[in-house]
This record gives structure tokens, sequence and C-alpha cells, in this order.
């Protein structure tokens, strides 16, 4: 794993009660003990930003990706990615584990492309929980421009850090979590009883 997440550290920030997991019956029996799938069982992903599929009634299992898209619009998929378990959901893309590489890719129906998003689980829950502490500890002053000129600062530092060890998340302008980064420094993705808002919107 890229990056080191316990559980432990994520419910020190965010409480046990803002912390998702996946059961390994979650997935197929190929992919249940893989160290990916094993992360999101054992220490989980914090919620809000980035939120966890919901599981069938009927079976418990994840959607495939194959389930929520016609595989054969993705001309860039990987062969067998029609098997891979969709884990989440974050703007328009589907996030799909490859479960033989450890990777998470994200697909997009919309635009019918593909593209790794990241190098191993432990990446996501890095992004996540950095995105997620941000929105929830950032406090707006009251002089605007020195705030959002704050706000775009923190946002960079993430995305240098995150890229220094994992440069996919934010290999360009157009990933997923790119997009998500340039709303949050717009002041958007902020809830209404964090500090941020509180001082924002008084």
């Amino acid at each position: 794993m890229l990056f080191d997440v316990t559980r432990s550290e994520l419910a020190g920030i965010f409480g046990e009660d803002r912390i998702a997991t996946l059961p390994a019956t979650a997935f197929p029996p190929a992919a249940a003990d893989t160290k990916g799938a094993r992360l999101l069982q054992t220490v989980g992903v914090p919620t809000g930003t980035f939120l966890l599929r919901q599981l069938d009634e009927h079976d418990g299992l994840l959607p495939l990706v194959q389930d929520v898209a016609c595989i054969e619009d993705f001309e860039d998929a990987a062969e067998g990615a029609g098997d891979w378990s969709v884990i989440g959901w974050l703007l328009n893309a589907h996030l799909a584990l490859d479960p033989a590489s450890g990777g998470l890719y994200a697909f997009d129906p919309d635009q019918e492309t593909v593209q790794k998003l990241h190098t191993d689980v432990s990446s996501l829950v890095q992004v996540t929980l950095r995105f997620q502490r941000l929105l929830e500890e950032f406090t707006f002053s009251g002089d605007e421009e020195s705030d959002f000129e704050r706000l775009d600062g923190e946002v960079h530092r993430i995305r240098e850090e995150t890229s220094s060890i994992d440069p996919l998340p934010f290999q360009n302008d157009e990933t997923v979590w790119s997009v998500v980064g340039d709303e949050i420094a717009m002041g958007q993705r902020f809830k209404g009883n964090s500090p941020g808002p509180r001082s924002l919107y008084v």
C-alpha cells in the first residue's frame, strides 16, 4: 500500500460512525481477499466526499461494472473489466476495483471514458480523508479574498502531497478528484454545520 492508513487514525478524526466499510461477502470470491478489498473491510473510508456503493438487497453483493454500464462503450477498458466490483460513486463516475492490480478505475458512462484514478485503495482513503478533513475544519475569517486564497492553498497542498506519492488522482485537470478539488476551492461542498460555512454565511 502506498499510504499508511489505519482505522484508529480515521476514527480519531471523524469518529467510528463516520467511517463506512464493506464486508468481504460484498466482493466476488476471487476479489474478497485482495489487499484493496481487505482495506475496505478493515479500515474503511470516511463518509461525505466519497460514498461507498450500497449492496444489492437480495444477494448482498456490490454491482459489477457490467451491471452499471455497457462495457463495450469503453474502448480503453481492460479485458475482464466488466467483472470488477464497483465500490463507489464520485461525481459522474463509477469507481471500480481491479482485483489483479489493486488499482481503482473511474468509469464515466456519459463520456464513455475509463481512467485509472488510484494506484491502490490506500490512495483513495488518503485523498478522501484529506478533503473531508479540510471541509470540516477550515474556517473562514470574513476576509473573503484572504480566505479563498488560503482555501486554494490548502487544496493545492493536498494535490501536491498526494501526487508526490500517487500521481494518478490529480494527474490532470479533468480527473474527478481534480474537479472535486476545484469545487472545494470555490467554497462548495461545505456542510452547513461545519466551521467553514458557519463563518462564511453569518
